[in-house]
């Protein structure tokens, strides 16, 4: 990996979020690679089942983010991978303390990864952001609701400040699609990625 893009991976080391455009041609690299480093650190070996919870509802163009991601990693079927939340079962305001217990209750110890869309500058719009640590979704819309994960993808779709339910309701289709197939592709190759260094590391120890 050259020097520069070492250093656009960890552009923010000190709280190890980092961020790129979804036309970044690197996009998917940076974001594969850094989301199989914050594996590697919650959960070496990968003994933890990956669970990705797309919050989000398909009632809304902006905030369709996380049901498109779920809906293309649930069409990949990534190996040890279990998502939640798609445009067919949509995991939302009205349902998502429902579906937290009915996660915990299913898989022992789960590893969270959540997506959701997001608003900001207008310099912004079609950022992704990868950070450790929870996401407390319906922020931007003055929701409270249980904070989710213990990773998180956020894609900046429209312009926060004021009105953002109708902001989310009229933010381009065609943008949240291409971003939400940048995150779910960067899913699928850094979970991929993880499970491959694990591997690597097991041959290492038995020789």
């Amino acid at each position: 990996m050259s020097k520069a893009l070492l250093g656009k991976l960890f552009k923010s080391d000190k709280n190890k979020k980092i961020f790129c455009h979804y036309t970044d041609p690197h996009a998917i690299r940076v974001l594969s690679n850094k989301f199989s480093l914050l594996l590697g650190e919650l959960n070496s070996p990968q003994g933890r089942p990956l669970i990705v919870v797309g919050i989000g509802t398909d009632r809304s163009t902006g905030d369709s983010l996380g049901p498109l991601v779920g809906t293309r990693l649930s069409e990949i079927r990534a190996k040890n991978l279990h998502v939640y939340g798609t445009l067919d079962e949509p995991v939302h305001a009205s349902n998502l303390k429902e579906k937290l217990q009915l996660i915990n209750e299913m898989h022992d110890n789960p590893l969270m990864v959540a997506v959701d869309a997001s608003l900001g500058r207008n310099s912004s719009i079609g950022n992704i952001t990868l950070s450790p640590g929870s996401l407390k979704p319906g922020a931007g819309v003055n929701k409270e609701l249980p904070e989710v994960g213990e990773i998180h993808f956020t894609g900046v779709v429209n312009v926060g400040g004021f009105m953002e339910y109708f902001v989310l309701q009229n933010t381009r289709l065609n943008l949240v699609f291409k971003m939400a197939h940048k995150i779910a592709i960067s899913i699928f190759y850094g979970h991929k990625l993880a499970l491959a260094q694990d591997i690597k590391a097991d041959k290492t120890l038995s020789v």
